[in-house]
């Protein structure tokens, strides 16, 4: 069987869009010379950050070999504890210390000075030296009795820890002298959370029942309490800038606004977040608060509403659940639509974050949404997961340019990509058809028609300004089965619809009557058409694929591969390649006029959507388990990739998912791989040119140098040059001569090349004043204006430096072609030079319009 390393892999992975956090709570950090916040959230193996101001991405961390349990960060460095083992980041990308001790998984960390504290599930806490990573001190508590859940470093308690458990009690610890100071007996109710007020001695305390408590510690005194009634509490935030606000967290996703003062509930915020609120904080001395939570949403919140209320200044969401559908928008490939299984349609920028919309979550009725706090509940009016979507830019400034099929319902609704909200209309089958379900979605190339096939055999066409039926296909049933694709062609003269009966029918758009059938060879479970070239890829359920030619209306191709159900697919721009996804894992490239397999690997997760950008440069893919859209680059756009056959046997390699790549130790090079360093000649070939690499400043220029001398006219005289060495060697003898080092013949041969490296070295001016001093009078002589002609000569016999001989001979010319041409002896080198410029120029231009005309052909030729 071949070794998969024989082969170039055509994709390679790229980044990742949409993901913003999980579960773990965030982190926050202040930077003192740029005056900003940043958020650090976990996504996994890795943690982003994020400016507080824009909510931009500022830096993404190298990825772990676990997934992170917790975060925290002090001024310098960012702390993330993965499985065993804490890892201590520099500049929020790089692991620059590892601290190994624990036996269990980290599940708190607390930074404290020059040291930080972390503790495990099994009950271990232990505080570390961050400079020497060595452990300073081991505490070990048995879970049975306190279950360590929360902890928190008390203001102006120098080398103090308060400790809660799940228990209730609470430990204050001198983590200096390894003394327990105090034991607060609890409330007889589990700890949750431990956050420090803006006033001394006092601590705010989450319990596990929502209860939530105001303590003196110092006293061991309760000032005030409050009960939140929707279950623990998951988070606890105090505002620092003035007003006695405290925020509360659930898991349900509700945020609870106390005044201390007056010792009532302010306000309350329900669904701020689909699910647990991991993390709320006050930025200090400002009305803002940042919270995320496992819905992979990231916001920033104002305080400034009348009453003391918030409202969401900036955000960024992506799916709380993995995505089914993906596909480009437009044709300039820079963004993503994607469904989620959580219900939303959301599109995802491939240049920047800002340019990312949420269209929202589509709903039964959008008026009697807006009367769900009149209490109609809110899930009830929320539309199922999106099973299939089209979309078309056409007409999306006119009307509603997006239609999309809902699990389990028979109508398509309809969105507005200009609007970034759902559509006014929900396309609903007529009459007795209402019991079927919406399976299939195509939205004609002129933006006006959308046609939606149904599991009850159904095709029915409605017009997307009026959202009016307008007829079906077929005697009231295009097939006898469920409908699985419909497409309609370029310029709305051809539809093609299949389905469960195993059958591919071919319709008149304007008439809707069937022109033709082909019989397929299995029930086909998706269909893709490339309007362009007519081509028709059909994924059948015995894992085959089957392509049709619109025009022919014949089976051109068939492969075969795939051990697992084909989940989608997607065209080349150019209608070349067939990209494939399914559940075997593995994303397979097909070429269309070769008929064969040509790119073929493995990824961690199964793929269930795929798209290529209508520009061919990033392919998309969304996989099983993860809630981000995956970029993959198109290497043949950047370099040439040999895209040969591969064989049946071929055995595909694994490659990582973009953005989720673990660092691997740098390996040290041995004297042995040290020496096979490749090093590449003066010259690949006789017959070749070559540049001399120089800057275009130190040659372009010489023709124009004393406009240049003139503009740049020095304001002040010349410094004299340091003066040669007293000592220098001279040769015995009456007639007192300098000694000068005796020639060779190697010396002989290379006497040209000195010259044009000491060129090389000066600068424009110091090459212009070299050349005007070749002449008697400049201090030279007749026989060096020979003697640089013969460089040029040789400079463009070897090929080597052309661009630096073209310009040195011209400025050559420019300054001695008078005094030149009363000698004769140069008169005629210099014919002779001028032949073997031509002849070489001859040379290029052959070459250059030989790549021209190959070019010009591979542009327009049907291949």
């Amino acid at each position: 069987c071949p070794r998969a390393g024989q082969w170039r892999s055509l994709f390679s992975g790229f980044r990742v869009l949409g993901l913003y956090s999980d579960h773990v709570p965030h982190a926050l950090r202040y930077h003192k010379k740029h005056r900003e916040f940043y958020v650090v959230t976990s996504v996994g193996k890795c943690f982003h950050t994020f400016n507080v101001n824009r909510l931009g991405i500022v830096a993404v961390s190298n990825s772990l070999s676990e997934d992170i349990s917790c975060l925290a960060a002090d001024r310098m460095l960012v702390f993330a504890a993965a499985g065993r083992m804490v890892f201590a980041f520099a500049k929020n990308k790089e692991v620059v210390m590892r601290f190994h001790g624990h036996q269990q998984d980290v599940r708190l960390l607390l930074p404290l000075g020059d040291q930080l504290i972390s503790a495990d599930s099994g009950g271990d806490v232990i505080v570390w030296d961050v400079q020497s990573g060595e452990i300073y001190l081991r505490l070990q508590f048995d879970t049975a009795t306190f279950d360590l859940s929360a902890m928190m470093h008390p203001s102006t308690y120098l080398n103090k820890v308060l400790l809660g458990s799940s228990q209730g009690a609470l430990q204050l610890w001198n983590i200096k002298t390894s003394k327990l100071l105090y034991t607060f007996p609890g409330w007889s109710v589990g700890v949750t959370v431990l956050q420090q007020s803006p006033a001394v001695d006092v601590v705010g305390i989450g319990t596990a029942t929502g209860r939530i408590i105001i303590h003196n510690i110092r006293l061991d005194e309760t000032l005030m309490s409050f009960t939140q009634d929707w279950g623990p509490i998951s988070s606890l935030a105090f505002r620092t800038d003035g007003p006695p606000i405290m925020a509360s967290g659930s898991p349900q996703g509700h945020i609870a606004f106390w005044d201390l003062e007056r010792r009532q509930l302010v306000t309350q915020h329900r669904n701020v977040h689909s699910t647990a609120i991991a993390g709320a904080t006050f930025l200090h001395g400002e009305p803002l608060l940042v919270t995320n939570g496992a819905d992979n949403a990231i916001k920033v919140w104002i305080l400034d509403q009348e009453g003391g209320g918030a409202r969401l200044l900036r955000s960024r969401q992506g799916h709380s659940a993995p995505p089914t559908t993906i596909r480009h928008h437009g044709n300039d490939g820079k963004n993503i639509l994607s469904a989620g299984q959580d219900g939303t349609l959301q599109s995802f920028s491939t240049v920047h974050e800002r340019f990312n919309k949420n269209l929202g979550h589509g709903s039964v009725n959008k008026k009697k949404e807006k009367k769900k706090k009149k209490g109609v509940a809110y899930e009830q009016l929320r539309l199922p997961p999106i099973t299939a979507f089209a979309s078309a830019a056409v007409r999306q400034a006119d009307w509603d340019s997006i239609v999309s099929c809902h699990r389990g319902r028979s109508s398509a609704s309809t969105w507005s990509y200009s609007r970034c909200t759902m559509g006014a209309y929900h396309l609903q089958p007529p009459g007795a058809h209402r019991d079927a379900v919406a399976t299939a979605v195509d939205i004609t190339s002129c933006g006006n028609f959308a046609l939606i096939g149904s599991s009850c055999g159904r095709v029915d066409v409605y017009n997307l300004q009026s959202g009016l039926h307008r007829g079906c296909y077929g005697n009231d049933k295009a097939h006898s089965g469920v409908v699985r694709g419909v497409a309609t062609d370029t310029l709305n003269q051809l539809t093609v619809t299949t389905g469960s009966d195993w059958l591919l029918k071919f319709w008149r758009f304007k008439s809707r009557k069937q022109e033709e059938q082909l019989k397929l060879t299995a029930a086909p479970a998706c269909m893709m058409l490339h309007r362009d070239s007519g081509m028709l890829a059909l994924a059948l359920d015995d894992f085959t694929l089957l392509v049709v030619d619109m025009e022919t209306r014949r089976v051109v191709r068939k492969f075969a591969g795939h051990h697992g159900s084909i989940n989608d697919m997607t065209f080349s721009p150019d209608g070349r390649w067939l990209v494939t996804v399914a559940m075997d894992c593995t994303i397979r490239t097909w070429d269309l006029p070769s008929g064969s397999l040509i790119d073929c690997f493995l990824v961690s997760m199964a793929p269930v959507g795929v798209s290529l950008s209508p520009t061919g440069d990033f392919l998309a893919t969304s996989h099983v388990d993860s809630v981000g859209v995956y970029l993959w680059t198109n290497k043949s756009l950047c370099g040439p990739v040999g895209l040969r056959p591969l064989p049946t046997d071929y055995q595909p390699t694994n490659e990582t998912l973009p953005g989720t790549a673990a660092d691997e130790p740098q390996q040290e090079v041995t004297s042995e791989e040290a020496d096979d360093t490749y090093e590449s000649v003066e010259q690949l070939g006789a017959e070749l040119v070559t540049l001399s690499l120089e800057p275009e400043s130190r040659w372009k220029s010489l023709l124009h140098i004393d406009i240049i001398k003139r503009r740049n006219r020095p304001t002040a005289p010349p410094v004299a040059p340091p003066t040669a060495p007293f000592f220098l060697p001279t040769v015995p003898g009456l007639t007192p001569r300098f000694s000068l080092p005796m020639a060779t013949e190697q010396d002989a041969q290379v006497e040209l090349d000195r010259p044009m490296r000491l060129l090389k070295d000066c600068g424009p001016s110091a090459v212009s004043l070299e050349i005007t001093a070749l002449s008697p009078e400049g201090g030279g002589a007749s026989h060096l204006l020979l003697a640089f002609i013969h460089m040029i000569d040789s400079m463009l016999a070897s090929g080597r430096d052309f661009d630096l001989a073209h310009a040195y001979l011209a400025l050559f010319l420019k300054v001695h072609l008078r005094s030149l041409s009363h000698d004769a002896v140069a008169m005629d080198t210099l014919l002779r030079l001028s032949e073997r410029l031509e002849s070489r120029w001859a040379e290029l231009r052959a070459s250059f319009d030989q790549s021209l005309c190959l070019l010009s052909y591979t542009k327009s030729a049907l291949l």
